[in-house]
């Protein structure tokens, strides 16, 4: 038997625009809650939120933003966030998610990229100074035209000038958008040293939201706790056009994670289903006054966007009550899932697998080598086919063909392994993708920084297994002669407003040479052996996961 699975749905695929999925839900449950922003103190109805939509998507319109339009969106989880997500659907506008950890560089490369025209940003979060490092960057960026600072006086008169128009054109506007534009571009680190931007449609997102939220079993009695980031698949996809498809209330509990502010929210709110990295629910096990906070409300939730360590999931079920908790397997460029666990599947299968085949979706894995399916229980590439996969890595073809065949199989780099009866377990990466914490990490764009230090020769980055974060950040260096020896805090020191906090090596370890394959090639797999022993991480890296 070929290790080969579809997945079979007496549910058919949703035809709509995200826009007009949403306005049928409005229509039915228009006085249930929708949308609950703890940190301001704010609410609205499905009623309300749609009223929100509109006069953002109207004061869009009124700044000449117009279907095609590329408009940025760079702030931590808000409601904003999910008016503009919702507005820019509306009138066929391409939202692009920035990482709000994204610094100077990283910022600039995206608004060129992608030619964003609008940019919806917070003046600042945390220790970044967003609109100092806008005023920086615009100037590079010829095709940005409108910055509006959430709060700013722009922004208030956007949403007051759309609450004032006509709503008319956008049911003209509706009327002429199709499902399988282009709607959201969200990066991925790239190999080549850049991110890639995936391209997907309304049909794309809209229906991974609903079977997603489907196999979670949501109705509009469903409140879902949403820690994970909006910028995020995990959070737009599988936290609201799960719920919002489905009836269902998101629940912010805070702009990034907080794992007391996510248990009161939970409590509070009596949220059914709790979303997280397994980073997350680590923490939120681990809080000292956890007993203190009332979970019984929970039933479901997804643990998904870094391998799932299987004792971490016992846990989750057994103390957290969350009974029917997924495992989800996918990636940003599939919208984002293709593989769920389901609620009826044994607690084993729910614990060590990350599940089958998604609704209406092709799986399989291959021999990397040859491109053939392999047997059942033979370990190769996870390949996946279906509505989910992306349109495409925004203006690079020939990107795209690297990962989409002709056939229209996204080859993800994943090893798994399929068993008898269709579930799949993720065994390794043959990229060199990191997963640190449920972001997704390419050594190659950090080594390109790298080398830019006048005092380092060569750079080479790997993962290594952590407890806390699944995988961490290791770099070999080799120093040029006379340089003296960089440690992890000078690295750091070095790195710290350049890159991504989360892209900064956590080890450092210098060497004379690295290991070398006889054509050349750095031994990767060498490294990180080696890196488990000089680390002392031996026991760490025999955590189980699915």
């Amino acid at each position: 038997m070929i290790s080969y699975a579809s997945g079979p749905s007496a549910t058919p695929l949703l035809g709509d625009t995200i826009g007009a999925d949403l306005d049928r839900t409005v229509a039915a449950y228009g006085d249930r809650e929708a949308l609950v922003d703890r940190p301001a103190g704010r609410r609205w109805t499905y009623g309300e939120l749609a009223a929100e939509v509109d006069a953002v998507a109207l004061g869009l319109l009124a700044r000449g933003v117009r279907a095609g339009d590329r408009v940025g969106i760079w702030a931590p989880n808000r409601a904003e966030w999910v008016f503009v997500q919702y507005a820019t659907a509306k009138i066929g506008a391409i939202l692009v998610n920035i990482n709000p950890a994204y610094r100077v560089h990283e910022l600039e490369y995206v608004l060129r990229q992608a030619g964003i025209r609008t940019l919806v940003a917070v003046p600042a979060f945390k220790t970044s100074d967003y609109a100092a490092m806008i005023d920086e960057v615009a100037p590079k960026c010829p095709e940005l035209r409108d910055v509006l600072l959430i709060g700013g006086a722009e922004w208030t008169d956007l949403v007051d000038t759309g609450r004032a128009a006509d709503p008319a054109p956008l049911a003209e506007i509706a009327a002429e958008l199709n499902a399988d534009d282009p709607i959201n571009i969200q990066y991925t680190s790239g190999t080549t040293g850049f991110p890639k931007g995936a391209t997907l449609s309304h049909h794309n997102i809209l229906n991974n939201g609903y079977f997603v939220g489907g196999l979670c079993g949501y109705t509009e009695r469903d409140r879902v706790c949403v820690p994970v980031p909006f910028y995020h698949c995990f959070g737009m996809v599988m936290g609201n056009l799960a719920a919002t498809s489905r009836g269902a209330c998101v629940v912010i509990p805070a702009p990034s994670f907080d794992a007391a502010a996510t248990l009161e929210a939970v409590a509070a709110e009596r949220c059914t289903s709790l979303y997280g990295v397994p980073t997350m629910f680590i923490a939120e096990l681990n809080a000292p006054d956890f007993g203190s906070y009332d979970l019984t409300s929970l039933r479901t939730g997804i643990m998904a966007g870094s391998p799932c360590p299987v004792e971490v999931m016992k846990q989750v079920i057994e103390r957290m009550g969350m009974t029917e908790v997924a495992i989800c397997y996918g990636m940003t460029e599939t919208s984002p899932v293709s593989t769920q666990t389901r609620a009826d599947d044994s607690l084993e299968r729910r614990v060590s697998t990350v599940g089958q085949a998604h609704p209406h979706l092709e799986v399989k894995i291959i021999d990397p080598r040859t491109g053939r399916t392999v047997p059942r229980g033979t370990p190769g590439e996870f390949c996946t086919r279906g509505y989910s996969v992306m349109l495409g890595y925004w203006e690079e073809p020939e990107k795209t063909a690297e990962a989409i065949d002709r056939a229209r199989w996204m080859h993800t780099g994943d090893l798994a392994v399929m068993d008898d009866e269709g579930y799949v377990n993720i065994t390794g990466r043959i990229k060199d993708m990191v997963i640190r914490g449920g972001e997704n990490i390419y050594p190659r764009e950090i080594e390109e920084f790298l080398y830019s230090h006048p005092d380092i020769l060569d750079a080479a980055v790997v993962g290594v297994p952590d407890a806390k974060y699944g995988e961490e950040l290791m770099v070999w260096l080799r120093m040029r002669p006379g340089a003296a020896p960089l440690t992890a805090e000078s690295l750091r020191e070095y790195c710290l407003g350049k890159l991504a906090h989360y892209k900064i090596p956590r080890y450092v370890h210098i060497v004379d040479e690295f290991p070398m394959t006889v054509t050349g090639k750095i031994r990767k797999v060498q490294m990180r052996a080696e890196a488990i022993d000089v680390l002392g991480l031996s026991e760490v890296a025999k955590t189980e996961t699915a």
